[in-house]
């Protein structure tokens, strides 16, 4: 099909990407877009045991990433767009062409605050989530495909529904 998830999660590929997600939506390949882990064959080799040997895995710059974009969404399979902060996520939207994204861990860090269980936001992340909204996105959060998403209000306001 295509891109079936674009998510933020800070632990970037494990189980509940992997198994969680990847099984529900019959995913066969992630595209992992990092700048550091890009850059490091040693993280890449270690994200790669996480996965089954059927589910293929890119590693990719932001940049790169950008120019890839049209390969991905015309490839055949199911595929997840993953990140691992926010701003790489809205750099991506702002390349085109990403209607709705999932955040599915952002966890705790100094000056960040508790919206929901697995999301934690300072007010940069807040601000940028809002500048991804009004490009017409919709965020949500929703760690597990089985749970209701939350909309980006009431992840804001900390309603966990």
């Amino acid at each position: 099909m295509t891109l079936a998830l674009h998510r933020i999660d800070d632990r970037l590929i494990h189980g509940q990407v992997v198994v969680g997600w990847g099984q529900p939506l019959d995913v066969r390949f992630i595209v992992l877009v990092d700048d550091q882990v890009a850059a490091s064959e040693w993280e890449q080799e270690l994200y790669r045991m996480g996965v089954p040997p059927d589910m293929e895995v890119y590693f990719l710059s932001v940049s790169n990433a950008i120019a890839e974009l049209p390969r991905f969404r015309a490839d055949a399979r199911q595929g997840i767009l993953l990140t691992g902060d926010i701003d790489t996520m809205r750099r991506l939207v702002e390349a085109g062409g990403i209607t709705s994204i999932n955040v599915g861990g952002i966890h705790h860090r100094t000056g960040r605050t508790q919206r929901l269980r697995y999301v934690f936001l300072n007010n940069d992340e807040e601000a940028a989530l809002r500048e991804i909204a009004t490009l017409g996105v919709a965020v949500s959060a929703q760690d597990v495909p089985g749970a209701r998403p939350i909309p980006l209000d009431d992840i804001l306001a900390g309603v966990a529904g």
